[in-house]
This record gives C-alpha cells, structure tokens and sequence, in this order.
C-alpha cells in the first residue's frame, strides 16, 4: 500500500487516477495549472507503453522518462471536467 504524502501543508492529497489508454493508475495532484506531481508505482511504470518504449522503463531509446503523453492528456482532461482539483486557478 504507498505511504501518504504528509509533506504537503495545503490539504490536499495526491488522487488516483487511471490513464485513459492504457488503464494503468497513478497518483495525481495538480497545484496550478503549470504544476503537476505524478507518483507512479511499480505495477504503473512497468505497464506504461510510453514509458516502456525504451526497454527499461525509461524514456525512448534509453534516455530520460520525460513524462507519459496519454497520461497528460487524462490529466488535463480530469482537470477540466473537475475529476481532480486544481488548487491554484
């Protein structure tokens, strides 16, 4: 079961939220519309077909993870339709 974060001072708390291609969860908290933090767990990064494109559960060709586009797209969209707060608007 992940820890809570209790790092953060403001209430809210990472939410999970499934991406809409692959299904594969993670915990999402947006503090502004600039600023979102993921946490993505052990059964989330292995089933991440973006994330896996590189072999090893990093970036293309072996590089950096810069980050999942369908799961950006979920999260926008969770944010719009208000399925995940944005704290700072």
């Amino acid at each position: 079961m992940p820890r809570e974060d209790n790092r953060l001072t403001d209430g809210a708390p990472m939410r999970p939220l499934s991406c809409l291609r692959c299904g594969n969860q993670v915990r999402v908290r947006k503090s502004s519309w600039q600023q979102t933090s993921v946490q993505w767990d052990a059964q989330a990064m292995l089933g991440c077909p973006e994330r896996q494109a590189g072999g090893r559960g990093e970036g293309p060709n072996g590089g950096a993870f810069e980050g999942c586009r369908s799961l950006g797209d979920t999260i926008r969209e969770a944010a719009l339709s208000g399925a995940i707060t944005v704290l700072q608007e």
